[in-house]
């Protein structure tokens, strides 16, 4: 059975800096697409970075330049280094995987239980 867990969700200030890790397993030979997505309170959810199984990867207009997004196919681990976080980016962070690489969410079947990112100003 593929499981999804999420680790390194904290509270910070602003300016400062996470690590979002995503442990996958049950895969055989790995997933095609991961992918990080945030759910604001009362807000959708929204995709904000996405990598490819060799590594393309894609942004979210909102988090381009602070965030990075990197896989390990080797430990089936996904990862997302947050710098520079702004208290906008206070939300619930998932992460997916799926067949379709994008920052859309029907393109992935698979999801986390979440993280929490917490970012006073």
């Amino acid at each position: 059975q593929v499981q999804l867990v999420e680790s390194g969700g904290d509270s910070v200030q602003a300016g400062g800096s996470l690590r979002l890790s995503c442990q996958a397993s049950g895969y055989t030979y790995g997933p095609i697409c991961m992918g990080w997505f945030r759910q604001a309170p009362a807000k959708e959810r929204e995709g904000i970075a996405t990598i490819g199984n060799f590594g393309s990867t894609d942004y979210a207009d909102s988090v381009r330049g602070r965030f990075t997004i990197s896989r390990d196919n080797a430990k089936n681990t996904l990862y997302l280094q947050m710098n520079s976080l702004k208290p906008e980016d206070t939300a619930m962070y998932y992460c997916a995987t799926g067949g379709f690489c994008g920052l859309e969410l029907n393109g992935y079947n698979t999801w986390g239980q979440g993280t929490q990112v917490t970012v006073s100003s």
